[in-house]
């Protein structure tokens, strides 16, 4: 007899632990791999849906020693899948994770690589030209960390200093709109990762790493000695929020993963996962994030809704 199995307890689903060698190519996508028409349709023929996710985006997705791919994105997108069951009338839809990179991750979702990214995409106007977002899931603001020695709090502060920035980031736009606009004299240094970044500032060969307050405070958090660091008291911009990435146009998909989340947020399960996740000892070296939900998001959970152009 074979047995059926829900998302959940197939988080050991293969990982397809894809290459980066597209990281340069911007949003070009392989000449072999075209996007289907309709991931619904998709699933519903194959059975497989396909998650993009991140190996450091501690702690909304990352992968850990042992393979497993986990976090507070990936739960939710395990619970978006369940529902997503329902929807096409099958109990067996078999979850793929995808690694994908904040610089080749709107490149995968517009070849077919992955069908829906469960990370910490920032939903703003300019990435809705390119891709779709979900109801909001989080809700942060762009902030700095640099070292406590360093005596750097507010905007101001980074001027004349070497600061860096994740590729592909929003965060990296925001940094050289500030440097051109308040003529900072930021020497700006773009990187691959968040861990190469920190890595920088812990070596002193950076000043200052921009990036969404939550994912550094988290950063800080697992670091070796976290009493080193500060988070900007001033941030670079206003909260935005996180949202599911899924193709542009595929309306059908989106109205599926939405109308999932809203049942998610409804239902009280959003709660226990945010409790989970940020303000409980989290695996696998049990740090604790010990951030109560904010006031922005518990509205976005409350009434579900997309952000304005």
């Amino acid at each position: 007899m074979k047995l059926k199995m829900s998302p959940r307890k197939r988080l050991s689903a293969t990982l397809l632990i894809a290459s980066t060698v597209l990281a340069g190519l911007g949003f070009a996508a392989p000449i072999h791999a075209q996007a289907p028409e309709s991931t619904l349709q998709r699933i519903t023929e194959t059975g497989v849906v396909r998650i993009g996710y991140s190996a450091e985006d501690f702690p909304f997705s990352y992968r850990q020693s042992d393979g497993t791919v986990t976090g507070y994105s990936t739960e939710l997108c395990l619970d978006v899948v369940e529902h997503i069951e329902k929807t096409v009338k099958r109990d067996d839809i078999k979850v793929e994770f995808v690694e994908r990179t904040p610089r080749n991750r709107v490149a995968k979702l517009r070849s077919g690589e992955i069908d829906i990214e469960c990370v910490a995409s920032t939903n703003n106007p300019e990435r809705r030209k390119s891709v779709s977002f979900s109801y909001p899931h989080f809700v942060t603001g762009s902030q700095y960390v640099s070292l406590k020695k360093s005596n750097l709090t507010t905007l101001s502060d980074l001027a004349g200093h070497t600061v860096t920035a994740t590729s592909g980031t929003t965060n990296l736009g925001q940094l050289n709109t500030l440097n051109r606009e308040r003529s900072l004299n930021i020497a700006v240094m773009p990187v691959e990762t968040h861990k190469d970044a920190l890595q920088l500032v812990t070596e002193g060969r950076a000043s200052a790493f921009v990036m969404d307050g939550i994912l550094l405070a988290a950063l800080v958090a697992k670091s070796a000695n976290p009493e080193n660091y500060v988070l900007s008291t001033e941030a670079l911009g206003w909260p935005e929020p996180y949202g599911l990435m899924m193709r542009l146009e595929d309306t059908e998909f989106k109205n599926a993963v939405n109308a999932a989340l809203v049942d998610i947020y409804g239902s009280g399960r959003i709660e226990a996962l945010y409790e989970k996740w940020f303000m409980q000892p989290i695996p696998p070296s049990g740090v604790n994030m010990r951030l109560p939900m904010s006031a922005e998001l518990r509205a976005a959970f409350a009434n579900p809704s997309e952000p304005q152009d």
